[in-house]
């Protein structure tokens, strides 16, 4: 079974959010449609600029732990590497 990181902003540039799913298409769809309470919601965050896939959940929550403690400058750096225009990337994975 697959696991996922993920990176939700609000617009580009903005405000990050880190997450760790074991089921990325529902979990972004949750965060769109507003069904999960807490910093997203309040924030407006729901827009997919990156994911990584892994093999095992115990290496996708290391991962995240590791994006956590990075500096921002390096979120954006990893974000604009695969996505420069920061473009919702939750529509190609449907």
């Amino acid at each position: 079974m697959n696991a996922y990181i993920y990176i939700l902003s609000s617009v580009k540039n903005g405000t990050l959010y880190i997450g760790v799913t074991s089921n990325l298409i529902k979990r972004v769809y949750e965060h769109k449609n507003k069904l999960c309470e807490g910093f997203t919601n309040q924030y407006d965050i729901n827009n997919l600029v990156y994911y990584e896939i892994f093999d095992d959940i115990t290496h996708a929550i290391e991962r995240e732990k590791q994006l956590k403690n990075w500096k921002r400058e390096w979120k954006i750096a990893l974000i604009e590497k695969e996505n420069n225009n920061w473009t919702d990337l939750y529509d190609s994975l449907l």
